[in-house]
Formats: C-alpha cells, sequence, structure tokens
C-alpha cells in the first residue's frame, strides 16, 4: 500500500473515533433539537399530565440551569412500584422497566444500598414484598401508591410521617418507598445540614390540589438550593421528597407522542463529571400507566 493510501486509512479512522466520542450523532442532534421544544409555559403531553422546562432563580455552576417540571392529577392514572426483588433480580433502566410493564413514565422509587443494590436504603413494601422492612426515622416522607379498596384517597400521596399515624396509614396503601424530606406537610423547608453537596437530582412533592410534581435538574444544586427553588413555584408545593442524586437519577416520559430522557450526572465528592449521557439500571421504580 503506498504511503498516500496509508495516510488517507489512517485519517479516517482517527476521524471516525472523533465522530463517535465528541461529535453528536444526527439522532442526539435531534434528540437535543426536542429537548428545547417545551418551553417555560405549560404543555399538555396527555388529560392530566402537563409538563414544562423553566430556568433556576440561580444559574448552576454547569449545564443549562433548567428545571423540568411534570405535574399530574392522580385521578387519571395508575402508579405502581416496581422492584427487581420481586421479579427477576437484575437492575434495569427506566426505559427497559418502561418496555417490560408498558408505561408511560419511570422515575426512581428512592435511593438503593450500596452494600446490597437491590434493596433500597429505607422502607420500601409493595403488597407482601417487603424489599426493605426497616422504617428510619430520619426519613420521614413516604410514596403512598395505591390505595386499598373502600379508601377515599389519591392513587399517589407524599405522607409527612410526622404529620401521618403510621399505623394507620400502613393499611390505607398498597406500596410505600420511604426518603428524605425538603419540604414538610405545611409547607415548611426542612434545610439539610450534613454533607452539603451540589448534584443532579429528582424530587417529588404535592400541590394545593393534590396534583402530583416530579422536579428534575441535571445542572448541579445543593439540596437546600433545591428547597428554595421548589419554595418559589406556585400552587402551594408540601410533602417534597428527595428521590435520587447524580447519575442514577433518571425521568423518561413517554405518551402520545412525547418522549422526554432526563438523565442525572454530577455529585460533588464522588462524581464529578457531566459526562453521563445513559439510563443506570435501578433496582427500584415507579411506574405510571393511565388507568
Amino acid at each position: 500500500m503506498s504511503t498516500f493510501y496509508r495516510l488517507l486509512v489512517l485519517f479516517i479512522v482517527i476521524f471516525s473515533f472523533l465522530g463517535c466520542a465528541q461529535q453528536p450523532s444526527v439522532q442526539e442532534k435531534k434528540k437535543k433539537k426536542h429537548k428545547h421544544k417545551y418551553s417555560h409555559t405549560w404543555t399538555t403531553l396527555t388529560p392530566g399530565m402537563q409538563y414544562k422546562e423553566i430556568n433556576a432563580p440561580t444559574a448552576s455552576f454547569l449545564g443549562d440551569s433548567k428545571l423540568s417540571i411534570l405535574r399530574l392529577d392522580p385521578a387519571q392514572f395508575r402508579f405502581d412500584l416496581f422492584s427487581a426483588t420481586q421479579n427477576d433480580a437484575i437492575p434495569k433502566s427506566v426505559s427497559s422497566w418502561s418496555e417490560s410493564f408498558g408505561l408511560i413514565v419511570a422515575f426512581n422509587a428512592s435511593m438503593y444500598s450500596l452494600e446490597n443494590p437491590l434493596q433500597s436504603r429505607a422502607y420500601m413494601k409493595n403488597g407482601r414484598h417487603i424489599n426493605n422492612g426497616q422504617l428510619l426515622e430520619n426519613f420521614n416522607l413516604m410514596l403512598a401508591l395505591g390505595p386499598k379498596a373502600k379508601r377515599k384517597r389519591s392513587n399517589i400521596e407524599v405522607l409527612d410521617l410526622t404529620c401521618s399515624n403510621w399505623e394507620e396509614e400502613k393499611n390505607n396503601f398498597t406500596a410505600f418507598a420511604q426518603g428524605l424530606r425538603m419540604i414538610d406537610c405545611n409547607g415548611s423547608p426542612m434545610y439539610w445540614k450534613k454533607k452539603i453537596q451540589s448534584c443532579s437530582m429528582l424530587i417529588a412533592a404535592e400541590d394545593q390540589k393534590g396534583w402530583f410534581y416530579l422536579i428534575f435538574t441535571r445542572s448541579p444544586y445543593t439540596h437546600n438550593q433545591m428547597i428554595d427553588f421548589i419554595k418559589q413555584m406556585p400552587g402551594g408545593l408540601h410533602n417534597a421528597i428527595y428521590l435520587e442524586g447524580g447519575p442514577e437519577t433518571s425521568l423518561l416520559i413517554n405518551v402520545d407522542g412525547h418522549r422526554i430522557a432526563k438523565v442525572g450526572s454530577w455529585v460533588s465528592d464522588t462524581w464529578e463529571s457531566d459526562t453521563n449521557r445513559h439510563f443506570w439500571p435501578l433496582p427500584n421504580i415507579v411506574g405510571i400507566r393511565k388507568k
């Protein structure tokens, strides 16, 4: 092979490598274009489900400083808890969970244990199946899903265990996932005093009408900054529960032609990188379907 052709082949190989590693593909470009389709005003994705993206009140040191907000009327949807320990013991991305069970929304049910990656860090129960039977005192909020027959309750609620009677509430719903409190039942901020970190994160909350909210940020913020941001949002948001942070943070919406994928990345001290672009396998997720 001549020197010219050797150089040509080498150029093609190097260019191809850089193209995969550094240049967005056509599909990625389309995704980025689609990403900016949603504005700061509510877009109805399907009846009872609305979505918007807003600028955070304070710019982050990294990323676009956007807050992605999904809100739903719980009366129009079914909410279920899915755990690997109750299925095949294999963690899956929210994409895989959604494909397996026909979900239109999938997101982190809670943080999971680093020592036992299939187990939630705090209390988690689905029907008779117990993923983690330990009720943690400092995890003061609880996702409660699937009200039992004859219980006139919302299809999903965030219970403040300092305001609710747990001995009664544990008999009112089918599934539970415990998490850390950011805003309490009265709408008061619960500022964190230990281990202040910045990270991508996903938070759930309720408004005064009983609508269920999911609030995602990829740009890193501290938990206390996010508490302040949520307090500034209209609707009287309360019972704000921290679901996950860092690259594990996952939110997938796929309904009526709208596909919105939100993936976290940064965590101070442990994962200081904005390179994550894929959903991580999760042991426990909440899935939403139309009723």
